[in-house]
């Protein structure tokens, strides 16, 4: 498969329409028609389904759909890679992260290596520790602040200094507001939003103990703005890392007892990166042992 037909696939994904997507191209439709034909035939698969006014993605066209991002964008990420050279550090580097604490800490290392070379930049995803691992298994991001516990054979890692503490996000009319804590009991007599990763569930329905069965949740989340639009239409608590922000008319309760778990800045080990990867991999290295 061919970068430049992958390219005019996506373009026609998009448009869903050969005329407009052949514009935009800036290829005859003919041209376009046989490409997507030959693509079909060398692939031995129906990409899309046809009709007089639109083109429409097949499953298995879906599936080719994510690929083919993926392929082209990691093409575009190793043409800037080979461009960079260790004299003058220019470039990308991509990283995804948990919504943490600890990005406080990664967000100073990166503000100071920009400083010293300011022709770098960064590119911040956002997602669950298994998302951002997928992403760093096929290669479109080089590093990962993970929440734990996760799975960190195949990886290097730096554990972050920051402690990321448990809490209740209840209304501000809450009971529990007023409390100042919430126990496992309480936990358990309220509907609940729940992180979507089962390590974590496991490590929460340990603190919960014996209420662990009584749970009742309401719905699983990845990301807690999400998780607060839905808590403020029902009365479920919201179980999460406390973050450094404020969400209306919403409050951080603490678990008592209290609940910590640890976050690791994670890149694949024995990897080949860039210079300029390489660098900031160093840089946070020594960053990490106080070392100036």
């Amino acid at each position: 498969m061919e970068l430049r037909v992958l390219n005019y696939f996506l373009m026609v994904a998009r448009e869903e329409n050969i005329t407009k997507a052949a514009q935009l191209l800036q290829v005859t439709q003919p041209t376009l028609s046989r490409q997507l034909m030959q693509l079909e035939e060398e692939l031995g698969v129906k990409l899309f389904d046809r009709t007089s006014h639109s083109i429409i993605l097949t499953n298995e066209g879906m599936l080719l759909k994510r690929r083919a991002q993926e392929m082209l964008t990691l093409a575009e990420k190793a043409k800037m890679e080979l461009k960079q050279d260790e004299k003058s550090l220019t470039g990308k580097i991509s990283i995804g992260s948990g919504e943490l604490r600890s990005m406080d800490e990664l967000a100073e290392w990166i503000s100071v290596f920009q400083e010293n070379h300011p022709l770098v930049t960064f590119e911040l995803f956002s997602g669950t520790a298994d998302s951002i691992k997928r992403q760093m298994e096929n290669g479109t991001i080089d590093l990962g602040l993970l929440l734990e516990p996760v799975d960190t054979a195949k990886y290097e890692f730096i554990r972050m200094k920051t402690k990321e503490e448990w809490c209740a996000l209840v209304p501000d009319t809450s009971i529990f507001a007023e409390k100042g804590f919430v126990t496992p009991e309480d936990i358990a007599a309220c509907p609940v939003l729940l992180p979507v990763r089962n390590p974590v569930k496991n490590e929460l329905a340990s603190w919960l103990g014996d209420y662990a069965k009584d749970l009742n949740v309401l719905s699983t989340f990845n990301l807690l703005y999400n998780a607060t639009v839905m808590a403020r239409k029902n009365s479920g608590l919201i179980l999460a890392i406390k973050l450094n922000c404020s969400y209306e008319g919403l409050t951080f309760v603490p678990f008592k007892p209290s609940m910590t778990l640890s976050s690791v800045l994670t890149w694949k080990e024995r990897q080949i990166f860039s210079p300029t990867t390489t660098a900031f991999i160093e840089f946070i290295k020594k960053c990490s042992k106080g070392i100036e």
